[in-house]
């Protein structure tokens, strides 16, 4: 085997950006002194290669590096290649180039469609899970999706099933075969599509969206913080899960955005409604049509969206999306041995009886799950009449969690 020639030398390497325009002059320049061209194939038949340069079809991506060593070297690629693109891998093996963008496809959407995308998040399904990136989908009001074949618009809205939304699918941007197309997620599900597509899934299509100063829309943490007073949500006679146990089920939880939770025997639905605000994706299941009511008002008083399916578990686990984290704050050790069946690397179980604590044990730990819990017992500050403070106990709650 010959030994590993490196990286060409320094500024012998640049990579320009396609987007169907005409190259700008300090490309075609870096292009014209090329000795090998390095790209996909309808990259290399759209520039104009020099008949002296190489053309090397991108395969294999370590193969085609080792052509460029030594040499004076382009690398074509699609768009801003810096953005989710080759660079960030060139630089990992060593190389410094010099980048030439193109208009990203994301520009040429916005472009096309006349909207503004400070607010959209953008996320990447292109040699990813799509989980992740479905699940950003079900939790952000404008989400921007890169995709890839197997990962498209397709399969985006068929894993949106349940939640109503909206996608923007671009196709062939600024080529021959460029459409640009909205419809319902579930209408998506059911089209054969270009391989080469961006899409753009919108909670609700005709909003206009505020000023704001991050990019991607408010960021995560809340700027409220978390484990909110037990009165920032509506509940019946006291069915909320008190902040204290909140605090420490939603450090157990661990949502995120690209997670999906679920809130089982979700009552108020307050935990999936701060794991909504820190990010996740979240679904509340809550067998009373009442407060499925209120779940939904609270996420809506909150400025996020909760999936609230109405029915009792377990049998209203069935068939929902994989989660990535579970809280359960009510049901028997079936509904936790159904919520670990699913497959979440967390299941968290807030227990008011006692007797429940070694069931639910034994449940967590048959899934193959790491168990430990702790009981809560907080002491809240009352008023007196003289305007001195007393103490007053909450209930103690027992918090079981398993993990993978």
């Amino acid at each position: 085997m010959s030994p590993d020639p490196g990286p060409p030398a320094s500024g012998a390497l640049a990579v320009i950006g396609v987007d169907g325009a005409p190259l700008p002059a300090p490309a075609r320049e870096a292009l014209d002194r090329a000795e090998v061209v390095l790209g996909a194939a309808r990259h290399l038949d759209t520039v104009p290669v020099p008949a002296t340069a190489e053309r090397v079809v991108l395969g294999p991506v370590e193969a085609g590096l080792q052509r460029l060593a030594g040499r004076r070297a382009v690398v074509l690629a699609s768009g801003d290649p810096g953005f989710f693109g080759i660079v960030r891998l060139l630089r990992e093996r060593g190389h410094a180039p010099a980048v030439f963008p193109a208009r990203s496809s994301l520009q040429l959407l916005f472009a096309r469609i006349g909207r503004s995308w400070d607010d959209v998040t953008v996320v990447s399904a292109h040699g990813r899970d799509l989980g992740a990136a479905v699940n950003v989908c079900r939790a952000r009001p404008a989400v921007a999706v890169l995709t890839a074949p197997g990962a498209g618009p397709a399969e985006i809205g068929a894993a949106l099933h349940g939640w109503p939304r909206t996608l923007v699918v671009a196709e062939d941007l600024g080529g021959p075969a460029e459409r640009v197309v909205t419809l319902p997620a579930a209408e998506a599900a059911r089209r054969e599509w270009h391989p080469l597509t961006v899409v753009l899934c919108l909670r609700d299509a005709d909003a206009v969206p505020p000023r704001g100063w991050c990019a991607g829309g408010e960021p995560v943490p809340p700027a409220g913080g978390w484990a909110l007073p037990d009165d920032a949500f509506d509940h019946r006679a006291g069915m909320v899960t008190k902040a204290e146990v909140r605090a420490l089920a939603l450090a157990r939880l661990a949502p995120r955005p690209g997670a999906l939770v679920w809130d089982v025997g979700a009552g108020s639905g307050s935990v999936a409604v701060e794991c909504a605000r820190l990010g996740a994706a979240a679904l509340a299941v809550e067998r009373r049509a009442d407060d499925a009511a209120r779940i939904a008002a609270n996420a809506a008083r909150h400025g996020v969206d909760v999936r609230v399916v109405t029915g009792e578990a377990p049998a209203a686990l069935a068939g929902l999306p994989r989660p990535d984290a579970v809280f359960v704050g009510g049901g028997g050790p079936d509904v936790v041995a159904a919520a670990a069946a699913a497959g979440p690397e967390r299941v968290v179980v807030a227990l008011a009886a006692l007797d429940r604590v070694a069931p639910t044990r034994a449940a967590l730990r048959a899934a193959g799950l790491a168990v430990d819990g702790v009981q809560v017992a907080a002491s809240r500050f009352a008023d007196l009449p003289d305007g001195s403070v007393r103490l007053a106990a909450t209930n103690p709650i027992t918090v079981i969690w398993g993990m993978k």
